[in-house]
């Protein structure tokens, strides 16, 4: 056997075929096999955009936290003023758009395919459209609307197309008739007993719940991954330390940390999504390596070694892509149990109340059922959709991405 030393694969026998006496083919064991993977190694057009794109947003960060003036907007020209967990949201955004939209679109025959087993499941599509419709008003409503604020003259009106007894609202926005008060397009979904908007309410609970959900999921994803392939692929004491450490942390009491830092601090929505982020990914860690496990014995993953590829090379080559299925679907599933703790939280009050939140809408209409049903109902009604929808795409993509769940739905 022989092979000829040329990074780009191309013979080197002779001309003829035959191998003349100007050969200069030489046995396997010979090639440079550090070379080669040198000369592969030049940064693709797309791994530079990408590169671009996190230099920019480390340039954003520093510019706002370290060269910009304290106390002034992050782009003043706009008014736009960006906190961390603004920050953090854009950063999950862009970490989406590179590493799961991109490859999705380079790969239009995988993409294609993934589709049809998608679509099969109807409840699927049309979360996958609910949900679509949610993160646009979510991302684009809280940029041009004011935050609601409180307003007794427009308390307990009612939603546009229904009526409540005339003595109800402080002040009736709508038109007053038979003795009642009907609800005004000024408040589409009514207010709450503070006067606040509900529709407004929404759309910024909207945001809260992706944010919850999407940034949450990103650390979740990043860790358990990294935990999962590494303690499969090196094993030994890496392995036991790195699971040994994942069973301290699955049974540390995550909820009474966070309440700590409710007491000393007070609420928070950034510290909440880090806190759950960085605490939570204990079972995924534990399906990435039980799938990196069975991976790790592959034939191509056997042969990578023995080809003298790293370490790095080979989980980033190899494993990675084989247990992200498994990671996608389980991370699916992880986010409607977010969204639901989150609101869960801010109905008991400890959310972060500078900003509102489903939970929180919710429960200033507790006490109110009887008479202004509409203040919890609404808001639980988006909130009891989102997290259906979630665990519908959850359900679609384990069918559609692991062949062996197929049927599984039925």
């Amino acid at each position: 056997m022989s092979v000829d030393n040329d990074p780009h694969g191309s013979a080197g026998a002779g001309s003829g075929g035959g191998g003349g006496a100007g050969s200069t083919s030489e046995t396997f064991e010979d090639v440079d096999w550090e070379k080669v993977d040198d000369a592969h190694r030049s940064l693709s057009l797309k791994a530079i955009i990408i590169a671009s794109i996190y230099t920019v947003f480390a340039a954003g960060v520093i510019y706002d936290y370290v060269i910009k003036t304290p106390g002034t907007d992050t782009i003043g020209t706009l008014g736009v003023n960006l906190q961390a967990l603004d920050w953090l949201y854009i950063l999950t955004l862009l970490s989406i758009l590179c590493f799961v939209v991109v490859p999705l679109y380079e790969n239009k025959r995988m993409t294609r395919y993934y589709w049809r087993q998608f679509r099969k499941n109807k409840a699927a599509v049309v979360s996958l459209i609910y949900l679509g419709i949610i993160f646009v008003i979510g991302s684009i409503g809280p940029r041009f609307l004011d935050r609601p604020t409180v307003d007794p003259s427009s308390a307990y009106q009612p939603p546009v197309f229904m009526s409540v007894e005339e003595w109800m609202p402080v002040e009736c926005a709508g038109e007053v008739s038979g003795g009642r008060c009907h609800g005004t397009w000024a408040h589409p979904l009514g207010t709450t007993h503070e006067g606040k908007d509900i529709l407004v309410s929404v759309i910024y609970g909207m945001e809260v719940s992706m944010q919850v959900g999407l940034i949450a999921a990103m650390i979740t994803i990043t860790i358990a991954a990294i935990v999962g392939v590494s303690a499969a692929y090196f094993g030994g004491w890496i392995d036991a330390v790195l699971m040994r450490y994942v069973d301290i942390q699955i049974t540390f009491p995550t909820f009474f940390l966070y309440l700590m830092v409710v007491y000393l601090y007070g609420g928070s929505l950034f510290s909440m999504i880090v806190i759950f982020g960085l605490l939570g990914w204990g079972g995924i860690a534990r399906i990435v390596r039980s799938e990196a496990l069975q991976r790790r014995e592959e034939e191509y993953v056997l042969a990578a070694k023995n080809a003298g590829a790293s370490s790095f090379w080979t989980m980033r080559r190899h494993l990675l892509p084989n247990v992200s299925n498994s990671v996608i679907t389980a991370v699916t599933l992880l986010i409607p149990g977010l969204i639901l703790f989150e609101a869960s939280l801010a109905f008991l009050g400890l959310g972060d109340p500078t900003i509102p939140s489903w939970g929180e809408v919710i429960a200033s209409g507790r006490d109110d059922l009887q008479y202004a049903w509409w203040i919890s109902t609404i808001p639980g009604v988006f909130l009891f959709f989102t997290i259906l929808a979630f665990n519908f795409i959850g359900d679609a993509l384990r069918d559609a991405l692991d062949p062996r769940s197929e049927g599984s739905g039925e």
